[in-house]
């Protein structure tokens, strides 16, 4: 038995007039039913709601501006997960909605509700159904595109493989679009990324991703130790039951704690804590915590439990973590022992700026 998450875009569900097309999802809902029958576990993040709430609203094109996206996505979600539910339950499965945004997994509490909530679903049989939570999520907040999401959520639940279905069938050595094109059916690292002539194309009218989205999807979840296989839709079936198709991504790296992974890829940080060159050598060479004591300054507004970026003499980021201290507090404190701080405010100031356990070296 392997667990699969599958990521499937909105240019893979939706007509050419740009509403959701029922015989595509009825088509990957059968394949991944396939699936299920042989015994896997299947999570499938999906993209597709605000192209199903288009035809309802009688827009034309998916919108650019956020407060019509979310209001597209809120008549659409609905759409979108009831066609889900009905071809699932042909054949004697159910479905479960989980909205996320990025917000709901960087701090502690909520990315382990977030790993609780799947275990459950998946130990109880449910096909879990993933959107970014575009309704409520504001520009700061957002994961950018599902992409990235599947790989995250690959992460989250400890997936043996992430399938990403696209509206091309894998990664070519140059444009598809022109004659000499070849699938690449292989990538063991970036040597290999770093040889093709890779396209960036505009954003379609209905989805946000391209192919350097999934790329940087494949380098999240594989840095991670999870294999990628990169094809289209109507390979769903043949890439689940593991044939050769599309473009297989090698694991490059091992499997790390979840909100590490979560803390590096998914948070929008809330400011920057500036070190001197110290506290630099000792965060990334002696894998030690923050101390005030190797703080140069503050930028930006946070409060303690928010992400930051710990950034080094050269203004680089070297890291992200999850601080202990308000920002309005951290000044007074600058350049000064934990023992002084705690001789002078108390005991509960001997603690570090950032944990090491909740720092992620970049």
């Amino acid at each position: 038995m392997s667990r699969i998450v599958v990521k499937v875009g909105s240019s893979s569900l939706s007509s050419a007039e740009g509403g959701l097309d029922g015989e595509r999802v009825d088509a990957l809902v059968d394949a991944l039913a396939a699936g299920r029958a042989r015994g896997d576990e299947i999570v499938l993040v999906s993209s597709g709601a605000i192209a199903a709430g288009l035809a309802p609203l009688s827009l034309p094109r998916r919108p650019r501006d956020l407060a019509t996206q979310q209001a597209a996505a809120s008549v659409g979600q609905g759409a979108l997960i009831a066609r889900y539910a009905q071809r699932f339950a042909l054949h004697e499965l159910v479905v479960g909605q989980v909205l996320l945004t990025a917000d709901d997994v960087t701090r502690r509490s909520h990315y382990r509700n977030a790993y609780q909530t799947f275990a459950r679903l998946l130990e109880l049989g449910v096909v879990p159904i993933v959107n970014e939570n575009d309704t409520v999520a504001t520009s700061e907040i957002r994961f950018g595109d599902n992409d990235r999401l599947a790989a995250l959520v690959s992460h989250l639940v400890h997936a043996d493989r992430l399938v990403l279905l696209s509206d091309v069938d894998g990664l070519y050595d140059g444009d598809p679009r022109r004659d000499g094109a070849s699938i690449v059916t292989d990538v063991r690292g970036e040597a290999d990324i770093a040889e093709l002539d890779i396209v960036r194309p505009s954003a379609s009218a209905i989805g946000t991703g391209g192919m350097v989205t999934k790329i940087e999807a494949a380098r999240i979840a594989t840095g991670a130790g999870i294999p990628v296989v990169l094809t289209s839709a109507p390979q769903a079936a043949a890439a689940l039951e593991g044939q050769s198709v599309g473009t297989t991504f090698h694991p490059t790296g091992r499997r790390r704690p979840t909100r590490l992974l979560w803390l590096a890829h998914a948070s929008n940080t809330k400011g920057g804590v500036h070190l001197d060159a110290g506290a630099v050598r000792a965060l990334v060479v002696r894998k030690a915590s923050l101390l005030p004591a190797g703080i140069t300054g503050v930028s930006g507004t946070f409060v303690a439990g928010d992400p930051v970026d710990l950034i080094g003499p050269d203004d680089v980021v070297i890291a992200r973590g999850i601080v202990n201290y308000d920002s309005a507090e951290l000044p007074s404190l600058l350049g000064r022992s934990t023992h002084e701080l705690a001789a002078e405010l108390g005991a509960e100031y001997e603690r570090e700026v950032v944990h090491r356990d909740d720092m992620m070296v970049i």
